[in-house]
């Protein structure tokens, strides 16, 4: 694999984008298409790995997750964009103005895709931009049998895996009161047979039971102790009493939190942020471009908006990768008129002390 000049430039870079989903590859590729250095930092741990195909992506409908990431890697590769695989363990804006970061770099995995491992080594690089494309990680209900099925036949999001349930008896795990009854309504779009067990969030009030019982959702109180299964299929929900509901799907409430414990070197905070009455976990506030409070830090994907499916992130990753360079283009822009003032200035000096 030839290496690209800015990885013989001792680890300097237009653009680290920290993150290696659909969000960070899209905006790797709009930069190294923009001729600008790039290098993508993945850990490798994408959030819907455990999910079998990406939905509701036009033209790439059912791509499994990891093929989807592999043709964007080939894709901002074949541009110049550079790859390490590994994590972003201490950030700094130094001096210089550059970001320098220290990435702990694991050196078995092939993260271009290219189909050779990887020799990079881990250490300091630094970066006149950050695109932040970490992504979040879900934070489920502690339910014995839950959290192997993820992705699976335990399930968050209707619209990722709805279609695929349709018809089959489905449960709602509740951990929050307005969550579990918001996704009671909308996942009964694509089944009938709907039943929302309270487990750990209380009762709805009047006018919710009154919506519930009108759209036919059974609910069940109690705890939910564990999930039960036939084979290698989900086969019901069983509850601390020791009944058990048969179901051949459940879907749960996942906060969300965002990755990396360097943000907050940088001085970038994550907030709470929520839709409607439903708490959805943190992000990182950005403005429709992606740029961050913080100059010079920009970020897409999850990380800034918890419900972005992976064609809106994507699109997000797009967007900021143009903000990027539009932004890195003024700061050249503004260099050169200096400098070209600088060496107007010194060739008046020249010219005056040799007429004198």
């Amino acid at each position: 694999m030839v290496k690209s000049a800015a990885q013989e430039n001792l680890g300097e870079y237009d653009v680290v984008v920290v993150g290696g989903g659909a969000a960070g590859l899209s905006g790797a590729l709009a930069l190294a298409r923009a001729r600008r250095s790039v290098l993508v930092v993945d850990a490798g741990d994408p959030r819907n790995a455990p999910a079998g195909h990406v939905h509701n992506y036009l033209g790439l409908e059912g791509t499994p997750p990891r093929d989807l990431i592999a043709a964007g890697r080939r894709d901002a590769a074949s541009y110049g964009a550079d790859f390490r695989a590994g994590e972003v363990t201490a950030a700094r804006r130094g001096s210089d103005g550059m970001f320098h970061l220290d990435v702990r770099v694991d050196g078995d995995r092939d993260a271009d895709g290219d189909g050779d491992v990887d020799g990079n080594h881990g250490g300091a690089v630094r970066a006149r931009r950050l695109l932040i494309a970490s992504g979040v990680v879900d934070r489920r209900p502690d339910i014995d049998g839950l959290a192997g099925r993820w992705g699976r036949d335990v399930l968050h999001c209707p619209y990722c895996h709805g279609w695929e349930i349709r018809d089959k008896p489905l449960g709602i795990v509740a951990t929050h009161v307005a969550a579990a009854v918001h996704q009671a309504l909308l996942w009964r779009q694509w089944t009938d047979d709907v039943v929302l067990f309270l487990h750990t969030a209380g009762s709805p009030g009047d006018a919710a039971l009154e919506q519930l019982e009108a759209r036919g959702i059974r609910v069940v109180p109690g705890k939910v102790e564990a999930l039960e299964t036939r084979g290698d299929r989900l086969s019901g929900v069983r509850l601390a009493g020791g009944a058990v509901v048969p179901r051949e799907a459940v879907a749960v409430f996942s906060r969300v939190e965002v990755r990396g414990e360097f943000l907050a070197q940088l001085g970038v905070e994550a907030v709470e942020v929520a839709q409607g009455d439903v708490p959805m976990g943190t992000s990182i506030p950005v403005d429709p471009m992606g740029a961050t409070p913080v100059p010079g830090v920009y970020a897409a994907g999850n990380v800034a908006n918890p419900a972005a499916q992976v064609i809106s992130s994507a699109a997000a990753g797009l967007m900021a990768g143009a903000a990027i360079n539009a932004d890195l283009v003024a700061e050249d822009t503004r260099r050169a008129v200096e400098a070209r003032a600088v060496g107007a200035r010194a060739g008046s000096t020249a010219a005056a002390g040799g007429a004198g």
